[in-house]
């Protein structure tokens, strides 16, 4: 029996909508990809989704490069790209629901101290039995160091914990590490996993 399952947040329960940026970009005489080149640059990301700088750091320094390189007013474009806090898949919520009632349920995501206030305003705090979050552990998938800590946590062996993600990489790190892994690609694609494991 695989007594805890640990899932994913971005890709899997939340969603962007995706032509959003783009047209942040347009408003904001951006051209086109910088705002996500700027902000996910890994000199910049990294830092900020293994705690070592705030999230709101992060995004003051993604409004000053972009105010630098484009001569536009950053803080204003990165003020509006930041508002929402995406969607609720809510047929990978009923099965999160159903599952925790035969096996302990935990979040493990690659994200900023902000993750906390997201989960909040998307009314999924109390969704999880344990919610971990890579600014808080210090590393971020797919360093095997992170399934270690989490499953060290939650007091189950890795080869008794099924893992869900969205990226193939995070799947393969987790399969290493002994978790039975699932690529997410779609809610029915992952009951059929979850059926398997039942």
């Amino acid at each position: 029996m695989h007594e805890a399952l640990i899932i994913d947040l971005d890709g899997v329960l939340r969603h962007w909508v995706g032509q959003r940026t783009a047209e942040i970009e347009q408003r904001h005489d951006l051209p086109a990809g910088s705002l996500t080149a700027v902000a996910f640059a890994s000199e910049r990301l990294v830092p900020a989704v293994t705690g070592r700088v705030t999230d709101a750091a992060w995004r003051a320094d993604v409004a000053d490069e972009l105010t630098r390189r484009h001569g536009v007013d950053g803080a204003a474009a990165v003020r509006e790209w930041s508002a929402p806090v995406g969607e609720v898949d809510p047929d990978v919520l009923r099965l999160v629901r159903a599952q925790r009632r035969v096996r302990r349920v935990a979040l493990l995501s690659n994200a900023t101290d902000r993750l906390r206030s997201d989960l909040r305003a998307l009314s999924l705090a109390d969704e999880f039995d344990a919610v971990f979050t890579s600014a808080e552990l210090g590393v971020a998938k797919p360093d095997p160091a992170v399934f270690a800590r989490v499953c060290t946590a939650l007091g189950v062996a890795p080869e008794a914990c099924l893992f869900v993600d969205d990226s193939a990489a995070n799947v393969a790190a987790a399969a290493e590490v002994g978790l039975q892994a699932h690529h997410h690609r779609s809610a029915a694609g992952l009951a059929d996993f979850l059926d398997r494991w039942s």
